[in-house]
């Protein structure tokens, strides 16, 4: 794809085209899935969970401190990877009861106090077992619901983009009327052919899903995403392989993802990931020179809490993280 439009595609037998969504879902969830691989999602990228030094255990601070706020004490995970977040809520608080919820087996190194529940993977759910009342976080989990991928044609109207295995696209059918709906609601047409679109209703579907599965508790997304204002115009779809952002092919071996239309999400109230964590007060003091001298290890434990909190706050960066924060 260019900035002036889909690339026309050779010829090719109609069986290899499929709209994004579905070929984004069984890039991902499928037998040989994204999802499914050994190595999992970190063996390919760092998330706010894991590979960035602190960065995960200010993460468990932050749900902690919103579990405490709303007086809970079961935390559910949807889309835990491989228990990286849940590790380190129980190595904070070992009296929150965890449940973790994935497309794949319940990893090893996870104390055997956390629950584990498969997931079919995208935005299909299983029964959460729920002590109630609970706090559910899905952390980076909307981005990889896979949605349908839609273009501007010369005259104007959106199509959807279909794609081939090797990630050759052409353009396909006009979407469904509800897919059209959604984008005159909360994506309107910039008038520019080969301008792009992912279309939200298929997370807000998975949101709601998702809050309807808790009867009293607080629902939270986190995730990259947009408002109406800075819809980007040509779609945010892409992936990542060996910790590089890489073309977008939906053959299993990288990470699809698109960021999420926040705005359109029902919540109490949606705020960066920067002033959520200055409201928790998670950020800690520069500590004292002196203390270099007198606890040499405490100083360095100090720097290196005050470096990650300003990694999960930068701008652009981390802090530009969206919570959407529901309550049930």
């Amino acid at each position: 794809m260019t900035s002036g439009g889909t690339t026309p595609a050779p010829p090719s037998t109609p069986s290899t085209w499929r709209p994004w969504e579905i070929a984004w879902q069984e890039a991902l969830y499928g037998r040989a899935g994204f999802y499914r691989r050994p190595e999992g999602p970190a063996g390919h990228f760092a998330t706010s969970a894991q590979g960035i030094p602190g960065v995960g255990e200010l993460l468990a601070r932050a749900v902690a401190s919103l579990a405490a706020r709303h007086g809970l004490r079961h935390v559910v995970d949807v889309g835990a990877g491989r228990g990286e977040l849940l590790g380190r809520l129980h190595d904070l608080d070992p009296g929150l009861a965890l449940t973790g919820v994935d497309v794949v087996e319940r990893p090893c190194a996870l104390g055997e106090s956390v629950a584990w529940v498969r997931s079919p993977g995208g935005p299909d759910l299983p029964d959460l077992p729920l002590r109630e009342p609970a706090l559910v976080v899905a952390h980076e989990w909307l981005d990889v619901v896979p949605a349908p991928v839609v273009e501007l044609d010369e005259g104007g109207s959106w199509r959807l983009v279909e794609v081939a295995g090797d990630g050759t696209e052409r353009l396909g059918d006009a979407p469904a009327e509800a897919d059209l709906a959604w984008l005159t609601a909360h994506w309107p047409s910039p008038g520019e052919a080969g301008a792009r679109a992912e279309v939200g209703r298929a997370r807000d579907d998975a949101w709601e899903s998702l809050c309807d599965k808790v009867s009293r508790g607080l629902v939270v997304a986190v995730d990259y995403g947009h408002e109406r204002s800075s819809r980007p115009p040509f779609g945010s779809l892409t992936a990542f392989r060996d910790g590089h952002e890489v073309a977008a092919v939906p053959d299993g071996s990288c990470d699809l993802t698109g960021h999420v239309a926040v705005d359109s999400l029902a919540h109490d109230r949606r705020l960066r990931q920067a002033d959520l964590f200055g409201e928790l007060g998670l950020g800690t003091a520069t500590p004292a020179y002196d203390l270099a001298r007198s606890d040499p290890q405490a100083y360095l434990r100090a720097l290196a809490a005050r470096s990650a909190f300003a990694a999960a706050t930068a701008r652009p960066g981390l802090g530009d993280f969206w919570w959407v924060l529901r309550e049930v």
